[in-house]
């Protein structure tokens, strides 16, 4: 009889919630306060139930155990950032939640918390991932009273550190063409948080962190993690108190943020899913990529090489060049041709067109129908651009719907990339992106859609603000957004769809649940992009990460890269192509086709294997990357150089993941395969040959 993964000491007040290999414990002290006293190794949680006591210091520190409340509301004596924070309808501010009971169901538990006085109920969810070493929280606010209540702040989930030395927090920063940047630093007393306010996941920041002691590193020491599910504006707050306890809370964003709830109306939380390893940050990542594929991700599909037109044509699109380029494409081994930006509309450029979803007859005068029958003539599969939810004011949608933006009265709308934000909250234009949507896929053999969004939230307003304060516009468009994604995916099974918000603003467990892959950046410049695709994986599987090989020098900084480094780069992910294909030597094409079958035979191991990060440009001139096969028979290691100095020789690479006593071939190294024993290419490394400067190897394993 298996063990539950769920317990409920009931002598001790005691909740155990046990993965494969932690424990998370937490329980009612002597105070009835929802307390956590335990997370991390596996441990038997009846043995720490003395640590359940409330901490009195002073007068100007009471109740110090609120600090680690399992979930604290604003009120009382406490002064931590709160979980919840509520208005009721007589004006009374202070929220204090007692527990009322719980219910076990497998391996998912709900704890029930009430205010003392008022019918707001709060269920804080716990969902077990066993295999992976993680939970899912959620938190759910229900007004069971007959009058209104406003909610200023709703958290997910708190997650109370233990003690340590010291506490270095590491998480991700950037911006347009420099996302996923890591980022590391010590916590002092106070808040360090890590927001978005800009109406999507945002490329600034993500909503992920680790913590450890500033000590842990790749392959060894303590890693407590959190990510959260939300497509909009959202907040993590990691505080240390001077009591020197850290907890990290975080949840939808409070910022201009009001939600109402009615009587009998209640809200869910997005889920913040938190997981511990004392392996290290590599363990951390393969924890949530192996999650995402089993919980996250709408299909397991391995990513088609793809080619887009964006960079050949930019909005110049037309039907004789398109189809030149895919049939230059097809050459190439590519799978899936997609044409962005320019096809529909007046748009010409991006000053107009924006909104009306309509073939432009001029550059198709033969109807769309011509360029998809080539495409899939050749053996490809066809895919589109579209960007639903902006509108240009140069277009027949806004002069017949200017009030279908969010905007204020007074105030003249904010242009970015001359473009308006549609108002999601609005049924009408809901269902209006539903139906041109509907209608596309409909009428045309399309399998890809590539979901983009250029601009952020501004002027977030509606016509009804006097009448209704509290409309929640920020929360309201992301719902809309899962909401016809996911009524899209419903109707079309067949189409996959990639989320890209100018580069990589939209990334996250949220988005995720619908979109097949993700555009981490707009910045496709080969050497770039390893930082940017390292920062990506240390959240994100690399099964859903989307990477193109470019021209050379780099328009964005006239970099100069080799067709293998490009193909290198490119390969660590989901390979796609989108150079100028005109503009290639019949050398260069038949390099790349070469680039292309071989990524065709490693697919599988990027795609469902684990990733090992063995050297980063972070500290040194070298980074190498591995892949190993789901059953271990095959790897792959990634390697590459950003200047030879001093006439050094490439470092020693170690390899991980390998069986010790295991033999392998080694394809890469010499002119021929090379044995090795798996506990050698731990233990005393690979030597590649790379010199100069932008030099990189592709190595295969193969166990034998």
């Amino acid at each position: 009889m298996l063990a539950l993964p769920i317990i409920y000491h009931e002598d001790l007040r005691l909740f155990e919630i046990e993965t494969r290999t932690t424990s998370y414990v937490f329980g009612l002290n002597d105070k009835g306060v929802l307390q956590q006293i335990y997370w991390g190794d596996a441990i038997d949680a009846r043995e720490c139930a003395h640590l359940l006591q409330s901490r009195h210091h002073s007068s100007f520190d009471a109740e110090v155990d609120r600090e680690k409340e399992e979930y604290g509301g604003h009120g009382g004596s406490s002064y931590v950032e709160p979980c919840l924070k509520v208005r009721f309808q007589d004006g009374v501010r202070d929220l204090k939640l007692a527990y009322k009971g719980f219910a076990i169901e497998q391996d998912t538990l709900r704890v029930i918390l009430k205010d003392v006085h008022y019918d707001l109920i709060v269920n804080l969810t716990y969902k077990v991932i066993d295999e992976h070493d993680l939970i899912e929280r959620t938190a759910e606010v229900v007004n069971q009273s007959d009058t209104e209540v406003v909610i200023e702040q709703m958290m997910s989930a708190a997650w109370s550190l233990p003690i340590l030395p010291s506490y270095r927090l590491t998480h991700v920063s950037g911006r347009w063409s420099g996302e996923f940047q890591l980022r590391d630093t010590m916590l002092s007393e106070g808040k360090k948080t890590l927001e978005s306010r800009r109406g999507f996941t945002g490329a600034h920041a993500n909503p992920w962190f680790a913590v450890d002691n500033g000590k842990a590193d790749e392959i060894s020491g303590k890693v407590w993690f959190g990510v959260l599910g939300w497509s909009g504006n959202w907040k993590i707050v990691a505080e240390k108190t001077n009591f020197n306890h850290v907890r990290v809370v975080g949840g939808m964003n409070d910022f201009d943020c009001p939600i109402l709830l009615q009587g009998g109306e209640r809200i869910t939380s997005p889920s913040f899913i938190g997981g511990y390893t004392s392996r290290g940050f590599g363990d951390m990542s393969r924890q949530l990529h192996s999650y995402q594929r089993a919980f996250v991700f709408p299909s397991q599909a391995h990513r088609r090489v793809l080619y887009n037109s964006w960079e050949a044509t930019y909005f110049q699109v037309e039907a004789q060049g398109q189809m030149e380029l895919a049939r230059s494409a097809a050459k190439l081994g590519v799978e899936l041709f997609v044409v962005d930006d320019g096809w529909f509309g007046s748009r010409n450029s991006d000053q107009a067109g924006l909104g009306d979803w309509h073939v432009n007859a001029e550059k198709f005068p033969n109807g769309l129908e011509e360029l998809i029958d080539e495409v899939t003539s050749l053996g490809m599969d066809f895919g589109i651009w579209v960007e639903p939810e902006s509108v240009n004011p140069d277009s027949d949608l806004y002069r017949k719907h200017p009030d279908w933006v969010y905007q204020y009265p007074t105030r003249e709308g904010t242009l970015q990339r001359n473009q308006l934000l549609l108002n999601l909250g609005k049924p009408e234009v809901k269902q209006y992106i539903l139906d041109f949507m509907t209608e596309l896929l409909s009428s045309y053999s399309i399998t890809f859609i590539k979901w983009d969004m250029n601009r952020t939230l501004t002027e977030a307003g509606t016509a009804d603000d006097i009448q209704n304060p509290y409309h929640a516009v920020w929360v309201q468009h992301v719902q809309s957004l899962y909401e016809i994604w996911a009524e899209l995916r419903t109707k079309f099974p067949h189409v996959e769809f990639e989320s890209c918000a100018g580069g990589g603003s939209r990334i996250d467990l949220g988005i995720l649940r619908y979109a097949d892959q993700v555009w981490p950046s707009d910045n496709t410049d080969a050497f770039d992009r390893l930082r940017i695709q390292e920062g990506f994986a240390y959240v994100y599987s690399p099964q859903v990460m989307m990477c193109w090989v470019t021209e050379s020098p780099h328009s964005l900084n006239g970099r100069s890269l080799s067709l293998a480094f490009r193909f290198h780069s490119a390969m660590m992910g989901g390979l796609g192509i989108g150079a100028n294909l005109k503009l290639w030597s019949e050398e260069e094409m038949q390099e790349a086709a070469a680039y292309i079958a071989q990524y065709k035979e490693i697919r599988h191991i990027i795609m469902a294997g684990h990733q090992y990060r063995l050297r980063s440009l972070r500290d040194s001139d070298v980074a190498a990357v591995q892949y190993v096969s789901k059953d271990g028979d095959e790897a792959v290691v990634f390697l590459f150089l950003h200047a030879q100095q001093f006439g050094n020789s490439s470092p020693s690479i170690s390899l991980q993941g390998l069986e010790p006593n295991a033999d392998y071939l080694v394809h890469g190294l010499e002119q021929e395969p090379v044995p090795f024993k798996g506990k050698n290419l731990m233990h005393v490394g690979l030597n590649p040959k790379l010199t100069g400067d932008y030099d990189s190897a592709l190595i295969r394993l193969q166990r034998v």
